[in-house]
């Protein structure tokens, strides 16, 4: 019983500080924006920031919890087994699938913002700007998501405690700071360097612990590049789509075909490994069907 809550609380515990940002912006922002803007429109731009924006902001974060909260008896299994590099490549490999998926989202979602806002929130367009800042800090959050599981399953639940506890101070300074002077840009902003300053302190440790290596070209250029094939390919046929009047019809087919051209760039890329081919669901029958994954070395 004693050992599943030292297990318990420190994981309950992070699971609430992990949602410190939303609270201080609601201690925040209305107070400190009234007096510069007025109480009607500080209550009706916190809205839109946490009803709509987060809102998206959060999808990635909900496709990539999966990976987060396999990874957790996974890796205490290898460990506890003594099975170290087992441990690395399941973490490697998860935190390479938080890349791919954090990347383009960040992107599309920058770039294409009022786009987004059009589709789903045309009553409140102001707010694709909010969307434009706040998803910088997608691949920040995503990323401590998955090497907050990783930790975790390695029985260091305190280290997440202590990266959002030092994360939520800089969110709270730099609300007090930047509000005043950027209005709610200056929350978002506060937002974007609490969730760096979380993802920092939890991979160093990562790194720190298990002598985690990751490839630049493997984990940051390919990635890039394949998220910018589907971001031109995504604007090219959004401009010239011009069969279809009807503009959210034709953002929703830009962007699944802005998504097969970015699988294909992964394929191109030779971004997986065999090794990692096999990891995916159905990864046999992948490979099977795509024998260009041959010449690609395992980690």
């Amino acid at each position: 019983m004693i050992d599943i809550l030292k297990v318990s609380i420190p994981i309950t515990i992070c699971s609430l500080l992990s949602a410190m940002t939303k609270t201080i912006d609601a201690l925040t922002i209305v107070r400190m924006l009234k007096g510069i803007i007025g109480e009607e429109q500080a209550k009706i731009q916190y809205g839109i920031l946490n009803g709509k924006v987060d809102t998206l902001i959060m999808l990635p974060f909900s496709f990539n919890i999966a990976f987060a909260t396999a990874l957790v008896p996974t890796i205490s299994g290898a460990i506890a087994k003594n099975e170290l590099n087992i441990a690395k490549k399941r973490i490697s490999f998860s935190i390479l699938i938080t890349i791919l998926i954090g990347v383009p989202c960040s992107i599309i979602m920058s770039v294409f913002s009022k786009e987004f806002f059009g589709v789903l929130f045309p009553n409140a367009l102001e707010g694709n700007l909010m969307l434009k800042y706040s998803s910088i800090s997608i691949i920040f959050v995503v990323l401590t998501q998955t090497i907050n599981g990783a930790l975790q399953g390695m029985g260091k639940t305190n280290i997440s405690i202590i990266a959002f506890t030092i994360g939520s101070i800089f969110k709270l300074t730099l609300n007090i700071l930047l509000i005043p002077i950027l209005r709610i840009n200056g929350a978002i902003f506060g937002t974007i360097i609490c969730d760096i300053v979380s993802f920092a302190i939890c991979y160093i440790e990562l790194k720190r612990n298990l002598k985690i290596r990751l490839k630049a070209s493997k984990y940051i250029i390919k990635p890039i590049i394949a998220a910018c094939s589907m971001l031109l390919s995504t604007y090219l046929i959004y401009i010239n789509l011009n069969i279809i009047s009807i503009q959210s019809i034709k953002f929703i087919i830009s962007i699944l075909i802005g998504i097969i051209c970015y699988i294909i760039s992964i394929i191109f890329l030779k971004i997986f490994s065999k090794e990692e081919v096999f990891m995916l669901p159905y990864g046999q029958l992948i490979y099977k069907k795509l024998n260009f994954f041959k010449s690609s070395k395992p980690l």
